[in-house]
């Protein structure tokens, strides 16, 4: 078993399966998941030579992830029902439909602008949970709210809960190589500074590919859910969403560089949200017919869930500021806590920890104050007074929650386990690297000097399988750097290449998918849901190699020049396709 393509093959047959059921026989993840875990349990055991003790602790510390992924969803479960039964949803609905009644804007304003200050303050998921739910109560099919809230899962993410993938993931990942440090002396810079550099290339390669990230939004929307399935319509808002682009990516570039890489996608969605709705509210970029979802008689069955959230209460009418309030505790003790290091402290103090786990090296802990899913929570009873609910509206809005959550247990407590045990198998008896850096080693070894054409791609397989930008960066940037120094290109440029594509890998991660669908009742339409947003997921990781074959070869004749030109020239051929398409006239 010696053989790099063998192992390599058998590393991949866990995550293979998993999207062949998913997306191919789009089989529900409660049922996938399951599958894949055995089959990654077996390749642990007989390939990989990994003690079963060590598998079994894996195991767990992969059910105490779950349990904590589980409590965020609760959360905003709770929070969505909390705000439906008080009847603040009904003028959370009016203020959005005051600035524009077009689904394409508000899904832009809500998922790009609103969604990344959310990721620039928590991160792990939480955009989604927290996007999802309020676009059902605006009116969104589920599976379209769902689907918004995971494309937006990209641009913002490698700073997200204030640049953790970066200062955690990319930071931790290279510390203590003597390579790392030997190249930080050549260009005479400290460790913090070096990593700056990484996250500002990184940030640069987001925002030339993120500015699109909008348009595509509103593309799928009519494509996906309009009345005549024509990706075409969205075109006709792209003023609207290339305005909205800018006006997150280039705050989100200049905060890279002149703060470092903890509030590029806080203050870009903040101060973007800001610029954007007060253009909206003044008609400025707005299309001039607004486009809705079919009538909700002729929606699919697949795109809705079994969570209906109440729009109105009768009799009741709340003014908007204070039907927001919830949504503004959440952001501002997101912030608060992310940010203010005694509070930050104090809360991630407060911690459950489960050490040597079964006597393994294995170990998690769980800091339940410190979780988005308490301040979640902390915002659904802030409510209860703010909103002035009855003790039957406050039972309801429980029992919501509780019936809504068993959905997501089965698959995401199959899920993180499956991931633990991936990641956990460098911990073996074989001498084999882990199965993510075998898969990695044998991709290298077929890509050559061609190498950062597929850097980000292993940033994406990274987040698929953990879920995480950050865990994919622990586990591949110091690969990454040592490949690029190996074929001699700057190795943080192929590092920024990780990161970028690890973000980009969450818009597919099916622990993410799982947790957002839940929110919205929307379980077990799993692969439905990633064969749309893989679609994204592959122009952010083709883009992204392009441009990091570029930043780390210089201008050119090359490959990553070629690449830049085929993917501009198939996105023209796309949109003149589809505004004949959609017969929108020349402006």
């Amino acid at each position: 078993m010696d053989n790099l393509a063998v192992l390599s093959a058998v590393a991949l047959a866990p995550i293979a399966i998993i999207g062949i059921l998913l997306v191919g026989l789009r089989w529900p993840a409660k049922y996938a998941m399951p599958v894949g875990f055995v089959v990654v349990v077996l390749a642990a055991a007989f390939v990989w030579d990994v003690d079963a003790v060590v598998i079994a602790a894996s195991g767990v510390e992969g059910l105490i992830l779950a349990v904590g992924l589980l409590y965020i969803v609760f959360g905003a479960l709770l929070l969505l029902g909390t705000l439906s039964k008080s009847g603040a949803m009904a003028s959370i609905r009016a203020t959005f439909t005051d600035i524009s009644p077009d689904r394409r804007i508000q899904a832009i304003i809500i998922g790009w602008l609103f969604g990344s200050f959310i990721e620039g303050a928590s991160g792990f998921g939480t955009p989604a949970a927290v996007v999802a739910p309020l676009l059902l109560a605006l009116g969104f099919p589920a599976m379209a709210a769902v689907m918004v809230g995971l494309v937006i899962q990209s641009t913002p993410v490698t700073f997200g809960a204030v640049g953790t993938p970066i200062l955690v993931g990319v930071n931790d990942g290279l510390a203590g190589s003597s390579a790392v440090e030997q190249r930080i002396s050549v260009l005479g810079v400290d460790m913090p500074e070096y990593v700056s550099r990484i996250a500002l290339d990184a940030a640069i390669m987001h925002a030339v590919i993120g500015t699109l990230i909008p348009l595509f939004l509103a593309c799928m929307l009519t494509g996906f859910f309009g009345e005549r399935r024509r990706f075409g319509e969205g075109l006709r808002v792209w003023r609207f969403a290339l305005f909205a682009a800018f006006a997150m990516t280039v705050p989100y570039v200049a905060v890279a560089a002149l703060l470092g890489p903890e509030f590029p996608a806080l203050l870009g969605g903040l101060i973007g949200l800001t610029i954007v709705v007060t253009a909206a509210r003044r008609g400025l970029f707005l299309p001039e017919q607004p486009w809705d979802f079919p009538a909700r008689e002729r929606w699919e069955d697949r795109w809705t869930g079994n969570v209906q959230p109440d729009g109105d209460v009768a009799g009741r009418t709340m003014h908007p500021l204070r039907a927001w309030a919830p949504y503004l505790l959440v952001a501002a003790l997101l912030v608060l806590t992310r940010t203010v290091t005694p509070v930050k402290e104090f809360l991630t103090g407060l911690s459950i920890d489960f050490d040597a786990i079964f006597g393994t090296e294995v170990a998690e802990s769980l800091q339940p104050f410190y979780l988005p899913g308490f301040i979640l929570i902390v915002a659904s009873v802030s409510a209860y007074a703010l909103h002035r609910m009855s003790g039957s509206q406050i039972r309801a809005s429980w029992q919501i929650a509780g019936k809504q959550i068993a959905g997501a247990a089965v698959a995401l407590l199959f899920a993180l386990p499956l991931v633990r045990i991936f990641i956990n198998s460098e911990i073996n008896g074989s001498g084999y690297e882990s199965m993510p850096l075998t898969l990695a080693d044998g991709a290298a070894s077929i890509a050559g000097d061609a190498w950062p054409l597929l850097a980000p791609w292993i940033g994406a397989l990274g987040a698929f399988v953990a879920g995480s930008n950050t865990v994919s960066n622990l586990m591949f940037s110091l690969f990454q750097f040592s490949t690029g120094e190996q074929i001699g290109v700057p190795p943080e440029t192929v590092v920024a290449s990780q990161a970028v594509g690890g973000a980009a890998g969450n818009m597919i991660t099916v622990h993410n998918v799982v947790a957002a669908s839940a929110t919205v009742g929307l379980l077990g339409r799993e692969g439905d849901l990633i064969r749309k947003t893989i679609f994204p997921m592959i122009y952010y990781c083709l883009s992204a190699g392009a441009l990091g074959f570029v930043l780390a070869n210089g201008p050119g004749l090359n490959a990553g020049t070629v690449l830049l030109v085929l993917i501009g020239a198939a996105l023209a051929l796309i949109i003149l396709r589809l505004r004949k398409q959609a017969k929108i006239p020349a402006e």
